[in-house]
């Protein structure tokens, strides 16, 4: 695997995580492994998958508009021995094929790699029939299936080729469009189950999962003018998560998290959890889409919406800090 640096970070970035993952990552595991399969519901090129397609063509199936038939066919390829990455936008993938991910993956244990495109608003003005803000709250009731989220382009890289080694289904959450924000320009180990502490910091510490990384930290870098000291964690593992990032925040003063979900169910709902098994640990903010749809709209306008830029999300923050 070729490490993650400043240099391919960039090109990476480009592409955003859908491109990054189908034009090429999905190459290079298609050249080294003759029982790699790609399929698609109809998202060749809207995925990036377009490179893929002319290379691997004996490697790549599109059963059309059937996201259901898909995973169907998923777990058939991966009862027979091939190696299997399934993807369409993750509104569909989680909550159309919903049964059969439960079925084919969480109780009978076939493995494939699942992935959610176009997660959380960046489907813009397509509207609320393609926004995904529910999928990690309804594919985290199943059991059997890791859950896994990368915060940029270079890291959805790497935590793909992650979830092709593991031994049970793993649900990819691709947040973003093109020209997505770098987060690594150094190599990383992303492990299912952990998360990486971005920047330190003793006052607040906010957990982010997806592109909202990128805010986070701008958000940090806003309080730390203001004389407030805030950490930045990256939670890219959903499931299994790593409570041991929260255990070591209990000197915080408030813990945060940031998320493009509901915040019923996805991230801020795994770290309420988590703080429920502890003892004397901060209060939490939960940020994130409030139980709302959403009007059709420009992504910069959805995350207007739901408070979820830079400056509303410090905002935020201070106000809870002088309560």
């Amino acid at each position: 695997m070729i490490p993650l640096n400043k240099f391919n970070a960039r090109a990476y970035a480009r592409l955003g995580q859908r491109g990054s993952v189908f034009g090429m990552a999905a190459c290079e595991a298609a050249e080294e492994d003759e029982k790699f399969v790609l399929l698609t519901a109809d998202l060749g090129q809207l995925s990036g998958m377009d490179r893929f397609i002319k290379m691997y063509p004996q490697q790549f199936i599109n059963t059309g508009i059937a996201e259901q038939n898909m995973l169907g066919i998923t777990a058939g390829l991966s009862a027979e021995g091939f190696h299997p990455v399934a993807s369409t936008y993750a509104t569909f993938i989680s909550m159309r094929s919903c049964e059969q991910i439960r079925h084919y993956f969480g109780y009978m244990g076939q493995k494939a790699v699942i992935i959610g495109s176009g997660a959380g608003l960046c489907q813009g003005y397509a509207g609320n029939t393609h926004y995904a803000i529910e999928d990690l709250s309804i594919v985290r009731a199943i059991p059997g299936i890791s859950i896994m989220s990368p915060a940029d382009a270079g890291s959805a890289v790497k935590i793909f080729k992650t979830a092709l080694k593991a031994k049970n289904t793993v649900y990819i959450r691709l947040t973003g469009n093109l020209n997505c924000p770098i987060i690594y320009k150094e190599d990383h180990n992303f492990e299912i189950g952990r998360a990486i502490k971005i920047k330190e910091g003793k006052d607040v510490t906010m957990f982010a999962t997806g592109t909202m990384v990128s805010n986070t930290i701008k958000v940090a870098e806003s309080l730390q003018q203001q004389g407030i000291s805030a950490a930045v964690v990256d939670v890219y593992s959903i499931k299994p998560f790593d409570k041991a990032v929260v255990m070591a925040a209990q000197t915080s003063k408030l813990l945060v998290s940031v998320e493009e979900h509901n915040i019923h169910g996805g991230l801020g709902s795994v770290i309420a959890e988590a703080l429920t098994e502890q003892v004397s640990m901060p209060r939490l903010l939960r940020l994130g889409i409030r139980d709302v749809f959403n009007l059709a709209a420009s992504y910069d306008y959805l995350l207007s919406q739901n408070r979820l830029r830079p400056e509303q999300i410090a905002k935020d923050i201070l106000k809870e800090l002088e309560k």
